[in-house]
């Protein structure tokens, strides 16, 4: 079955890394692994961040455009055509003006995955990307969604509930930890920094952008300014355009916070097994990569309970989730872990095994396979 493959929000061939561009291709490889064809039908990104009107209605003249031309090209050439829609990660600001149009007029079913609904903008600057992305997902033969709190909102647009199918977050951990190189000395990377090697390693890997990712930085600077133990360093992976804000924020942590850049992929998983705790207040994110990344390795976490970080980790099992914005909890939480080695060990233990049975692709290809052929 040949499936067209859109993703909104970000292309898979966008240049700028995230956890959205990172899901999209770990989408992407599943449903390949399902044993669908896959064809990315545009890179037209429809992202809308500040509720311009009048963008939304160019965004809406341009998919239409592309409707248009893709059709134009699979009508000329019937073979070529796809037998189903897929789009990745629609919502009231970055909602799918293709998808629907070229699905009607092929008479092809429509899936969709982490589609989010939110209520609260049904009126307002972006009601024309929220009345698009209620149509879409209204349309859809079946709407995946990757976290607990996103199905609760999906029943109120969803009127058939069988068409909602959970699909955990997850990651392809055979991949992930196979391209790992273990030639990295992260003791000389971490000294070359600026860091000690006699610390215990809170570790944070995040973007430096402005909106949700500076946002936990900030407060990850507050809460980690209100530790009582002093034996420990925050190492920090992730650079970007506020890098300096950054820097100002983690400031107060003084010799404490080791900047070690941007680094591929590959050198991750050598990073997460040197570190002793992973630290992120998570503000505004759906799940977070990072932490199944981090658990994968062995790493326990420490995050805020928001959204659907429930959904990757498993609080007082795999982790510590605190309330969202308390930065005391935060703070006593990771005191908590790193004073006590037998419970992380324990969290570590149970973090790989809960990502590797039931964060793992396997369970992802068999739930696409399964609903997307019973829709053919």
């Amino acid at each position: 079955m040949k499936l067209a493959f859109y993703a909104p929000m970000k292309s898979p061939n966008h240049p700028v890394p995230s956890g959205d561009r990172r899901m999209g291709r770990l989408l992407w490889q599943a449903l390949e692994k399902a044993g669908f064809e896959l064809d990315l039908a545009s890179d037209f990104r429809s992202f809308d961040k500040s509720g311009d009107p009048e963008l939304h209605q160019l965004n809406k003249q341009k998919g239409a455009a592309e409707a248009e031309r893709l059709l134009t090209k699979w009508q000329a050439s019937p073979a070529e055509a796809p037998q189903g829609w897929f789009t990745y990660h629609l919502y009231h600001k970055a909602p799918d003006w293709i998808g629907p149009i070229v699905s009607a007029a092929l008479d092809i079913p429509y899936f969709i995955a982490e589609a989010s609904h939110a209520p609260k903008r049904a009126t307002g600057p972006w009601q024309m990307g929220y009345d698009a992305a209620a149509e879409a997902i209204r349309s859809a033969a079946a709407v995946f969604h990757m976290t607990t709190l996103d199905g609760a909102c999906l029943g109120a647009v969803v009127e058939d509930k069988s068409k909602l199918v959970f699909l955990p977050p997850f990651l392809d951990v055979s991949a992930f930890l196979a391209a790992a190189d273990w030639t990295i000395d992260v003791a000389a990377e971490i000294k070359k920094a600026g860091g000690q090697q006699d610390k215990q390693n809170l570790l944070s890997v995040a973007m430096m952008r402005d909106g949700d990712k500076l946002q936990s930085y900030r407060q990850l600077g507050t809460a980690l300014a209100m530790l009582k133990n002093d034996d420990w360093q925050l190492l920090v992976i992730g650079d970007g355009e506020q890098r300096r804000t950054v820097e100002q924020l983690l400031a107060p942590l003084a010799d404490k916070a080791v900047f070690l850049g941007i680094r591929p992929a590959e050198q991750l998983p050598v990073f997460y097994d040197a570190a002793d705790l992973y630290v992120w207040p998570a503000h505004g994110e759906a799940y977070g990569m990072a932490f199944l990344e981090a658990q994968s390795c062995g790493l326990p976490v420490v995050a805020g309970n928001i959204r659907g970080v429930p959904d990757v980790v498993h609080d007082q099992i795999t982790g510590l989730l605190t309330p969202e914005g308390d930065f005391p909890a935060f703070a006593a939480g990771i005191g908590e872990l790193l004073g006590d080695m037998q419970r992380r060990q324990k969290m570590a233990a149970a973090a790989r095994e809960f990502v590797a049975e039931e964060r793992g692709i396997s369970g992802v290809v068999d739930i696409l396979k399964n609903r997307i052929e019973a829709c053919r």
